[in-house]
């Protein structure tokens, strides 16, 4: 099934874990181009991340909520900075653990430990939902949040429910430079020299919409996607475009909302007509891989 999609030029927007995507299909023969959606720093003040990591150390937390496995990575590079990992790791299995979506059960399988739970729902409203079903009367919950966005509604709905809640950030995004970015894919796309363009999660469409807003090329956007099929790895995905005004042109088939089922359906809707991008990259085919590659560096 190798080189199902070879000669197809894919874009994606990279954003935490987008690297196994690349891999995948570049394994299916694909020209995959990556776009960096933003920049991901550790927070600047570690003092309260150390302060958390040493309260869940002396004293484990009945639950833990993973919103996203970099956030577990960025707390595992502290934990090893400040000589305490197999006592969190070992506090960490103390703990029931929930993850927002797959990703953050990769990153607990890492330190040989599981998610008792996984929400259907990969959102902070998943994650309410299913909270919502379970007794947390009196427990003290972790909560590991993710940049730029209010996690308000999701706190005071598990305090709502009886639970303390000892929240945790570890890492910031620096939208603003990854921008440049965002404009130079939104141009490849509206040149007609990209085949596909491949989204895994919500963010990744309003960081498009709201970087076009901002350089004033949603226009151009718009044009780019009307003639660039998009694929969704899922309803979540597709109603945010929708929200947009825009719609998926691919989808995995149903309850199937994973990479591998994606990177199928791509190639069976892509395979029906040869790479179109082969015959509009030829006239500024140079400066546009110069400009390409740089992303991937």
């Amino acid at each position: 099934m190798a080189d199902r999609l070879n000669g197809y030029r894919i874009l994606i927007l990279e954003t935490r874990e987008e690297a196994q995507f690349s891999r995948l299909l570049t394994e299916q023969g694909a020209d995959v181009l990556q776009c960096p959606m933003f920049t991901i720093h550790d927070t600047p003040d570690p003092a309260p991340i150390e302060a958390w990591i040493r309260r869940f150390v002396a004293a484990p937390c009945d639950d833990l909520v993973l919103m996203t496995g970099e956030g577990l990575r960025r707390l595992m590079k502290v934990v090893r900075r400040i000589g305490l990992e197999p006592e969190f790791v070992a506090s960490l299995g103390k703990a029931r653990k929930f993850a927002r979506g797959p990703k953050p059960g990769r990153a607990l399988r890492e330190i040989g430990l599981e998610p008792q739970v996984t929400t259907e729902k990969p959102t902070s409203e998943g994650i309410a939902e299913m909270l919502s079903r379970i007794d947390l009367r009196g427990h003290r919950l972790g909560l590991q949040l993710y940049p730029d966005k209010d996690h308000s509604v999701l706190v005071g709905a598990i305090k709502a429910q009886g639970a303390e809640v000892d929240t945790v950030l570890p890492y910031v995004y620096d939208a603003q430079a990854a921008d440049a970015n965002i404009v130079t894919a939104i141009d490849e796309m509206a040149q007609g020299r990209i085949d596909a363009i491949a989204l895994t999660n919500l963010g990744q469409v309003r960081r498009l919409v709201e970087v076009a807003r901002a350089r004033g090329c949603e226009a151009r956007l718009r044009e780019g996607l009307a003639q660039t099929p998009i694929a969704s790895v899922g309803p979540v995905v597709s109603d945010e475009l929708k929200s947009h005004g825009l719609h998926a042109d691919i989808s995995p088939a149903e309850d199937a909302y994973f990479m591998r089922p994606l990177i199928s359906a791509m190639a069976a809707a892509l395979g029906k007509n040869p790479p179109r991008a082969r015959a509009a990259k030829a006239g500024n085919h140079s400066a546009a891989i110069t400009r390409l590659l740089a992303w991937i560096r």
